[in-house]
């Protein structure tokens, strides 16, 4: 019997239809969100209308930014968390604040609505896309750059402000009453069930994910994490609460966990499908008629809403105290409406704050705000750059200048970070000047108090680099996270000092080309750092000594980074020298039975290294352990011996070590029976 399951067929041609256009995107460069954004406006109501259930696809875009929500928490963590709340506060608090008043005064005497509908207005243009932004700065590994830290502070305040704006939207309709004790009811009720999830979080989960992992059942533990990130999202959605703020609290608790790597990869799959489907949702709402009508007011209401969002977003992170250009590249990217103000959006025009009309416009010019988003977060850091060149605009004014000593051949270090702060402390301790230039106000005056000598200034700005006298500096390490500032920073210290050896982190492997066509003398990059950890460890479990993983690790690094690069020229050589020391190279440990017949003899009567070509290089015998033994050493039962060859001539020498005693008359010692070799207690 056939039975047709119209979600199912809407699913099937909106995969079909999307992957084209993805990779025509990818191919031009554009970022996926676009290419899934487009795919839900060709197939929506307004184009093609292939999909009848616009309804179900809305629902499983809304399980999309609740897994999103979660895996971004789970790289989260509690004490990071925390380390934000002044930007949470008050960087949230001001720009949704001001951007609810500056909403309001425009929608009442520009677009001439009244008071109750335009405070309307000021709730929908307060709100920016919380899926969009995170997934552009995941994509774009910027979730941990200055502006990225200060974005997602600001995007969870919003999250916040959803159950107060939800319950002042009847009030302004005119249809309730929301009495104060109604408010503290709600607001606790959402208090309660964010402490709950905390709970939960920190005692009841890592419980029973220790039960489920001695199971040993992979599916048991995924539908756990699933029930973990949905459950959270259910519970705070009836609380009043957005879905996604439940699951992104769930995640950031569960990130402490020793398991959240694991959960992390197992939802990955699931998120990546749903995040298609609700950036396709998105696209589904752009109507093409609102667009031909009212393409004017849609216009002129997205150049309205870029350009007055990212100016009192600026305003906000500025009162922070962040430099101008990591303002500015900050509030670009809260420059468009966010998915909840759609919900917002359709209570109010159901509630007749809006008329259909405007409703249709200001839905368009929402589509428009967040197609462009992906483009003017991944053009924000070179148009913070240049503004700030161009217009000259000053730092931050509340801290304080610090005047240091003049000082000559000493370390430039820009940012303060983990690997600035290990930098700094080793140099201290070996007595070698340095100088410090930061832009996060905390890190000053935390660096302050231990009496650094730090800066506070951008070090993509001239004056700053004079200030940490880069002209008189031997080295200039840039340790900071932020890809577009370490290219700045570079090139504008090679043009000032020409013979400055500069030493830069960057995240990906890809960026080094680019770096070293600046002039920097040596890349780090953690990608390629990571994997070279990993790979020395690899080798070290095969027996190879530390020295001689430590040359192949330092010839990788002679070598550019390019050994696992497949079109590196002298990668075949490299790994032909490396084979060679794997073959050469061994080393293996092993102990003497008490019946072995080189207990009780000299290292020179058994002539390991001329006849098997093999050395002992240590010899443990009980707590003691003694580094190369000389040539009279003489071996006891029991003694734990460290050996150094080749594989095979390494299983010939061990093979003689381990044979038992037997009378064999005029043979040599070794002329007798093969043993089993013991392994190591």
């Amino acid at each position: 019997m056939h039975i047709e399951i119209p979600l199912l067929r809407d699913l099937v041609l909106l995969l079909l239809i999307s992957l084209p256009i993805v990779f025509v995107c990818g191919r031009l460069r554009l970022p996926t969100l676009i290419g899934y954004m487009l795919t839900g406006i060709v197939i929506g109501p307004s184009a093609l209308r292939v999909v009848q259930d616009i309804h179900a696809v809305e629902t499983l875009a809304e399980i999309g930014v609740v897994l999103l929500l979660f895996t971004i928490g789970l790289e989260f963590s509690l004490e990071k968390l925390v380390a934000m709340k002044r930007v949470v506060l008050l960087g949230g608090g001001l720009q949704v604040f001001l951007t609810v008043a500056a909403g309001t005064v425009a929608a009442h005497y520009i677009a001439d609505f009244a008071w109750s509908p335009a405070i309307f207005v000021g709730f929908l243009v307060a709100l920016s896309s919380t899926a969009i932004v995170l997934k552009t700065y995941v994509d774009r590994a910027e979730s941990d750059t200055p502006y990225g830290r200060v974005g997602i502070g600001i995007l969870l305040f919003q999250d916040l402000c959803i159950v107060p704006m939800m319950l002042f939207v009847p009030l302004l309709a005119g249809k309730g009453q929301v009495t104060a004790a109604e408010m503290v009811k709600t607001l606790g009720k959402a208090a309660v069930a964010v402490l709950l999830i905390v709970v939960m979080a920190r005692r009841v989960f890592p419980f029973l994910l220790r039960w489920l992992v001695t199971l040993r059942s992979r599916e048991v533990f995924v539908s756990f994490a699933v029930l973990a990130c949905l459950g959270t999202a259910w519970l705070t959605a009836q609380a009043g609460l957005s879905l996604a703020l439940g699951a992104f609290i769930a995640g950031v608790v569960l990130s402490e966990s020793e398991y959240s790597h694991q959960i992390v990869a197992d939802i990955l799959p699931f998120r990546d499908i749903f995040n298609g489907i609700f950036f396709v949702s998105v696209g589904m709402l752009l109507s093409f008629d609102t667009l031909a009508d009212a393409w004017l007011p849609v216009a002129g209401l997205v150049a309205l809403i870029i350009v007055g969002k990212t100016l009192l977003a600026l305003a906000a992170v500025k009162a922070l105290g962040r430099a101008t250009r990591i303002a500015l590249t900050a509030a670009l990217g809260l420059a468009q409406i966010g998915e909840f103000s759609f919900i917002l959006l359709k209570t109010g025009s159901e509630l007749s704050l809006l008329s259909q009309a405007d409703y249709q416009v200001f839905l368009a010019a929402s589509i428009v705000t967040m197609l462009a988003t992906p483009l003017l977060m991944g053009v924000a850091p070179d148009f913070g750059y240049w503004l700030c060149r161009l217009t000259g605009l000053p730092d931050a004014p509340d801290v304080a200048p610090t005047e240091l000593p003049p000082a000559s051949g000493h370390v430039v270090i820009a940012g303060y970070g983990l690997n600035g702060r290990n930098l700094a402390r080793v140099l201290r301790a070996a007595s070698i000047p340095y100088r410090i230039i930061e832009l996060n106000i905390e890190s000053i005056r935390a660096g302050r108090k231990q009496s650094e000598p730090i800066i506070y200034g951008d070090g993509t700005r001239r004056e700053v680099l004079h200030a940490a006298g880069i002209e008189g500096a031997r080295i200039l390490v840039v340790a900071i996270s932020d890809a577009t500032a370490t290219r700045r920073i570079a090139a504008l210290a090679r043009e000032m000092k020409p013979d400055l050896h500069i030493i830069v982190r960057t995240r990906f492997v890809s960026e080094m080309n680019g770096l070293y066509a600046l002039g920097v003398n040596q890349v780090i990059p953690e990608e390629f750092e990571t994997s070279l950890e990993i790979f020395a460890r690899a080798l070290s479990e095969y027996g190879l000594s530390r020295q001689y993983i430590q040359q192949q690790v330092e010839a990788i690094r002679r070598e550019g980074y390019r050994l696992l690069d497949a079109e590196c020229p002298g990668r075949e050589r490299l790994i032909t020298e490396l084979a060679t020391v794997i073959e050469n190279a061994t080393t293996a440990a092993m102990r003497l039975p008490p019946d072995a017949l080189a207990a009780g003899r000299s290292l020179r009567e058994l002539a390991l290294r001329p006849t098997f070509g093999v050395t002992v290089v240590a010899v443990q015998r009980g707590s003691e352990t003694l580094i190369n033994p000389d040539a009279d050493f003489r071996l006891a039962a029991g003694d734990v011996l460290v050996l150094l060859g080749g594989p095979q001539s390494l299983e010939k020498a061990m093979e003689s070590l381990t044979t038992e005693v037997a009378q064999v008359g005029g043979g040599t010692p070794f002329e007798v029976a093969r043993a089993v070799e013991r392994p190591l207690p």
